[in-house]
């Protein structure tokens, strides 16, 4: 158009292209692979694998969900910058969603804090003797004296997982756990703070390593989508250790 002040008609189009001008710069592209669950102008949903971090850290440059995605745009030609708007813990797996953009980003963080992403997760717990659902609200805080620990505390910041037993075989329990809230290791903390800690959990269930790494696997997300306030569902499945444990 010639002139700003165009006024739309019945049956223009109108198009908004949201294009980034520079990339991440101190996220180093790797080839790695990524298992793309959906994907469109707005946003980027992977299944993220088990022993990967998020983002790089001071000890942890390479070989993270950031550097694989940063390879995957700069392989197109297109510069992105990374915005992952649901953490997963290193050797949590399942679905990261990805903003491509500002205004999607801006659109998926008030989603997020106004509770409109919904989220569930599968997991394998210590003790077939845990009730067959329950709500869990206990507020969560850090340990003193450490730096990652977290525990449930009175002064802590409210918390509410929801559970349900699928499945009781040989001492432990298969999972679906829903969140209210997203506080850091929510679901390990809670779990253990009822007597049924996740399977393979290094740092709050120790004794009970049946796993290289916690049973933990983000299964499913429900959001609106940032653009067109769609409802989005998507699922992805049980990672093969997880199926194996269950087998």
């Amino acid at each position: 158009w010639e002139f700003v002040n165009y006024i739309l008609k019945d049956g223009d189009e109108l198009m908004l292209r949201f294009e980034e001008e520079i990339s991440s710069a101190r996220i180093e592209p790797q080839d790695i692979p990524i298992d793309i669950i959906y994907e469109d102008d707005d946003i980027l949903v992977v299944n993220k694998p088990p022993f990967m971090p998020i983002h790089p850290t001071v000890n942890h440059e390479k070989n993270t969900l950031a550097n694989a995605v940063m390879y995957y745009y700069q392989k197109q030609g297109i510069e992105h910058v990374f915005r992952c708007m649901n953490r997963l813990d290193t050797n949590t797996s399942g679905l990261t969603i990805m903003a491509k953009h500002k205004y999607s980003g801006a659109q998926l963080g008030d989603a997020m804090r106004n509770r409109n992403i919904h989220r569930e997760y599968c997991a394998i717990v210590w003790g077939e003797d845990i009730p067959d659902e329950g709500c869990i609200n206990m507020p969560i805080g850090k340990k003193e004296g450490s730096v990652i620990e977290r525990m449930v505390r009175e002064d802590g910041l409210h918390a509410i997982t929801h559970y349900r037993v699928l499945q009781r075989k040989n001492g432990l329990a298969f999972v679906k756990l829903k969140l209210e809230t997203g506080r850091t290791h929510q679901i390990r903390v809670h779990m253990k703070a009822i007597g049924h800690p996740l399977i393979g959990d290094d740092l709050y269930a120790p004794e009970h390593m049946l796993m290289n790494r916690q049973a933990l696997h983000s299964a499913k997300l429900i959001f609106p989508h940032p653009m067109t306030g769609e409802e989005m569902t998507l699922e992805c499945p049980l990672p093969m250790d997880m199926r194996k444990m269950l087998e």
